[in-house]
């Protein structure tokens, strides 16, 4: 009998556990506080014993079915004013990893916790905070549900208090966080709240909510409650001037051409109630803004580049979220600024003043509304535009959005250089993005119509993507149009008179032994016809890959791609001068073999190498890029990208070999005095660049910034632009 008893117990425990994981309540309180804390990270103060705790962390990686071996305890208060927090995060001792004292670090590779409110309990939008175990803080954004990267920034910036403290098996941290960081509903009696953490010295990161391994850590799909002792009330917010004042030295060689400028500008944040921000720049500047990574482009279109500029970044999913990322984006924060100079080179288009409102209308409504004037250039024939655009987006069926919005570019003046056709372009559409309750669901249908001045009755564009994510299979489908007619000025439309669809299957594996975590097959065949050519087979690709993903944190991938390509217009891939280019209406049929691993970005030292051989349109390629990093802790890390490519063209085509070179130092003296010096060589773009940026931080997101730019011409190593910046900017809370 106590032989069927124990057999019994062995089938039915492991559900029990499982029924409890998913029956358990994931609660913590945060109770009111009137005492004092100072955030030094000590957790000395006596309130801390009363708060309640949100503890007993799952693992979510290596496995998402036990609890973490190293646990994490979160406590709450809060105030009229400010939310507290004090973390106990155990370890197994002081060997921390950490990528710098920058504040905005990287979490993946270092050890770390993080926080997320979702504070309109939407599952759509949530808060970030997190530190690490020097005391280093990061504060940002997740939007879209937390579905994939694009919606996830750490750009955002807002003040706050925290710290932590070192002890032999544990480090605490302690967060005071003003309630105007947050937007929320006035009398709102809870937020939904999860914690994830990256423990470097255990091999695991871990969720506070139980979290399955086919999910993002960063997802808002699974959450727990944080209950507040009393409602929450009006909040209160300071209205924050940010002015700035630049000057710089500039030299362009190449125009022969010198300035000498004094340039004087600024910021200001409103906040409207609890759930709406106004935010005004007047004369903004840029110059402290990192500068882009160079690329190799071998392909026939532009290259999309993310925003880093401050303003564009609060609630930035509510404009830029519409259409296809890929192939069909309205809206795109860049074209804002920059402009095409005679030469077809891009160049700064200065702003004049710009104001943005977002956020919460109600519950389930939000508004975004935009409009930036920039400068005429008319010696390189740009004309002033103003740039508008009104978005509204309402939650359905739970974390659904169904959402519309305006877009206009248009001219107020007249300009002789200037087509009728380019006087305006307007945009008008509607999407619906579909989250289902469990995220295995996700799926975007979107149509969308342009108008402009004697464009013709192709202007739409439109799609359907649909995906199914789960444990075992993942599918994904989509069929995109977009019309030969249609056209977004302020958006990135890779190419117009297409047809472009595929469907696509993933069989994931779980090895329950051995070094593989899990190891995946997938089939990906794209197809894109053009209309206008009646459904002619323009492109496919059919593609095959497998992955794996391995318990020490590394990974691996091989696919192998079978390409067609119809060459619309001619199209020369090296970039050479005055290089024969493939001629157009010729169809190209060629293959190739990708490899990619990345090993264990924990370590001090860790590298990615990618390569990729095979046939290249009419000849060959070979290429390989490859990083490499190395931290010196805590203060200094060093990176270095090497990016090689070699084609192979029959005559009278040309061959090249193109290579890219950028290394990267990061030097953080301190937590207010940071160093970094970027290079890049690039045989395509001509160009060796030299970007170098010290940055004091004197007061709280108030920076003095010394910022030197060079670059050169490849070919000759003549000088071609060298700039030098010296720029105050300061932060008042009013």
């Amino acid at each position: 009998m106590l032989k069927y008893v124990s057999v019994l117990a062995l089938i039915f425990f492991p559900l029990f556990i499982i029924a409890q994981i998913h029956q358990k309540s994931f609660t913590v309180n945060a109770i009111s506080n009137l005492e004092t804390i100072n955030p030094d990270g000590a957790l000395d103060e006596a309130v801390w014993h009363k708060a309640d705790s949100a503890k007993e962390f799952w693992q979510y990686f290596p496995s998402d079915s036990i609890q973490a071996t190293k646990q994490t305890d979160i406590k709450m208060l809060v105030d009229d004013e400010f939310l507290y927090i004090g973390i106990t995060v155990y370890t197994l001792g002081k060997d921390y990893k950490v990528q710098s004292l920058k504040r905005d670090f990287r979490a993946g590779n270092s050890d770390n916790i993080t926080l997320l409110f979702d504070t309109f309990n939407d599952g759509n939008n949530a808060f970030l905070f997190g530190i690490n175990p020097f005391g280093v803080r990061r504060e940002g954004l997740v939007s879209g549900g937390g579905n994939d990267l694009s919606g996830f920034t750490i750009s955002w910036d807002t003040k706050w208090k925290g710290d932590s403290k070192i002890y032999e098996d544990h480090y605490t941290s302690e967060l005071v966080i003003p309630l105007t960081a947050f937007k929320f509903k006035e009398g709102e009696t809870k937020w939904r709240f999860n914690s994830y953490r990256f423990d470097t010295q255990s091999n695991e990161n871990s969720t506070w909510m139980n979290i399955p391994q086919n999910q993002n850590i960063y997802g808002l799909t699974f959450m727990g409650d944080m209950v507040f002792e009393r409602p929450l009330g009006k909040s209160r917010s300071p209205i924050a001037i940010i002015p700035f004042v630049n000057t710089i030295s500039q030299n362009d060689y190449e125009n022969e051409e010198k300035t000498n400028n004094i340039k004087i500008g600024g910021d200001a944040k409103f906040a409207i109630g609890n759930s709406m921000n106004l935010d005004i720049t007047v004369n903004p500047d840029f110059s402290q803004v990192e500068v882009d990574d160079q690329v190799t482009n071998l392909t026939r279109f532009e290259i999309s580049l993310p925003e880093k500029r401050q303003f564009f970044i609060d609630n930035s999913d509510l404009f830029s979220s519409y259409g296809d990322d890929r192939d069909g984006n309205p809206f795109f924060s860049r074209r804002i600024g920059i402009a095409t100079d005679t030469a077809d080179n891009s160049i700064e288009n200065k702003i004049l003043g710009g104001i943005r409102l977002s956020g919460k209308l109600n519950k389930s409504l939000r508004l975004g509304f935009l409009d930036i004037q920039t400068q005429a250039d008319e010696e390189n024939l740009i004309a002033s535009n103003n740039n508008m655009m009104f978005a509204l987006q309402q939650r359905v069926f739970g974390r659904s959005n169904i959402s519309m919005f305006f877009i206009n570019r248009q001219t107020f003046k007249d300009y002789d250089f200037q087509e009728d056709e380019d006087r305006y372009n307007r945009v008008l559409g509607i999407d619906y993005d579909l989250i289902s309750k469990g995220n295995r669901w996700n799926g975007k249908f979107f149509v969308h119509k342009s108008f402009a001045h004697n464009s013709g009755d192709k202007d739409a564009s439109a799609g359907i993507k649909l995906d199914y994510n789960s444990r075992y299979y993942n599918t994904f489908s989509k069929l995109v149009y977009v019309g030969e007619d249609f056209r977004s000025d302020l958006g990135y439309i890779r190419r117009n008179d297409i047809l472009k669809g595929y469907v696509g299957i993933e069989k994931v594996f779980w090895p329950k032994k051995g070094f593989i975590n899990s190891h995946s097959f997938k089939a990906f065949p794209i197809f894109i016809w053009s209309p206008s050519m009646d459904l002619q087979n323009t492109d496919y690709t059919l593609r095959g890959e497998w992955e794996a993903k391995f318990v020490d944190f590394s990974n691996i991938s091989i696919s192998l791609n079978n390409k067609y390509t119809f060459l619309t217009d001619e199209f020369e891939p090296t970039g050479l001068d005055d290089a024969v280019a493939l001629p157009e209406n010729v169809g190209y049929h060629y293959n190739n073999v990708q490899l990619e691993y990345s090993s264990d970005r924990r370590k001090l030292f860790s590298y990615e190498l990618e390569t990729t051989l095979g046939s290249f349109f009419n000849g060959k390629r070979y290429s390989v890029q490859g990083s490499m990093t190395y931290r010196f802790q805590p203060k200094v890390f060093i990176s270095m990208l090497v990016d090689y490519n070699r084609i192979e063209l029959p005559e009278p085509y040309a061959s090249a070999d193109l290579w890219l070179l950028s290394p990267k130092i990061d030097v953080t003296f301190n937590k207010s005095l940071f160093w970094s010096t970027l290079v890049q060589y690039s045989t395509q773009q001509d160009n060796l660049g030299l970007n170098s940026r010290l940055q004091w931080r004197f007061a709280p997101l108030s920076d003095l910034y010394l910022v030197y730019n060079d670059n050169y011409f490849v070919n000759t190593f003549a000088p071609r632009m060298r700039s030098i910046n010296l720029k105050f900017t300061y932060w008042l809370n009013i």
